[in-house]
């Protein structure tokens, strides 16, 4: 008479099961570290920054660049918003272009209507474009140069930002008002990832390459 024997599991089998909880939880503290240090994913709340950026678009930003270097003009930026740009949420974040950094001076506008960035002007492809209509690049005249330690951002859609120059005619110019602190920013936008037809690199324009230094301008 030939007796069966129970079929064992293979000391393989066995051990991934025993691994898998430890696998996940790797990966989840891997995630969790990514997100707090490295990347993290925002989407697009508001029409601020069309059509550079669509409302409900997804970037994907890097949180460890400015770690290394203060932020650069022409670079799209995730930032804590200051109190009095905030409409009441505690922690709320914005997205915007740096337009000039600390000791640029900024002005409104030479002869095509450009803004100027110590003395020279900026080309804005990326403005606003609507059946062949741009936004200006302001609405107003203005003189400004952004202290030291700040950033004077703007979005791309400039007639429905909430931004430096907003805010600077909010507040008859104050320039702590106008601008926002290097430590409040999160870090950079670098790609547009979702939908995936408007995946795309966000790459700083080259107008900004030829931009003086302050002490040049």
């Amino acid at each position: 008479m030939i007796e069966e024997q129970t079929p064992q599991k293979s000391p393989r089998s066995s051990s991934f099961w025993k691994e898998l909880p430890i696998l996940l939880g790797v990966a989840i503290l891997v995630a969790v570290l990514v997100r707090a240090f490295l990347l993290q994913t925002f989407y697009i709340p508001s029409p601020s920054m069309e059509h550079t950026l669509n409302v409900n678009d997804r970037v994907l930003v890097n949180k460890i660049v400015y770690n290394f270097r203060s932020p650069e003009r022409g670079e799209i930026i995730v930032f804590r918003a200051p109190s009095e740009w905030r409409s009441g949420l505690d922690d709320e974040d914005f997205i915007k272009r740096v337009i000039a950094v600390g000791g640029d001076r900024i002005e409104c506008c030479d002869e095509q209507k450009r803004l100027r960035v110590n003395g020279h002007s900026i080309d804005e492809p990326y403005l606003f474009n609507e059946n062949g209509i741009s936004d200006p690049a302001a609405d107003q005249p203005f003189d400004f140069t952004v202290p030291k330690g700040r950033i004077w951002v703007m979005g791309d859609h400039r007639a429905a930002s909430g931004d430096s120059l907003e805010h600077w005619k909010q507040s008859d110019g104050d320039p702590l008002i106008s601008t926002i602190t290097e430590d409040s920013v999160v870090g950079r936008a670098f790609v547009v990832f979702w939908p995936v037809g408007r995946a795309t690199w966000l790459s700083v324009p080259e107008t900004f390459n030829t931009v003086p230094d302050p002490s040049a301008g």
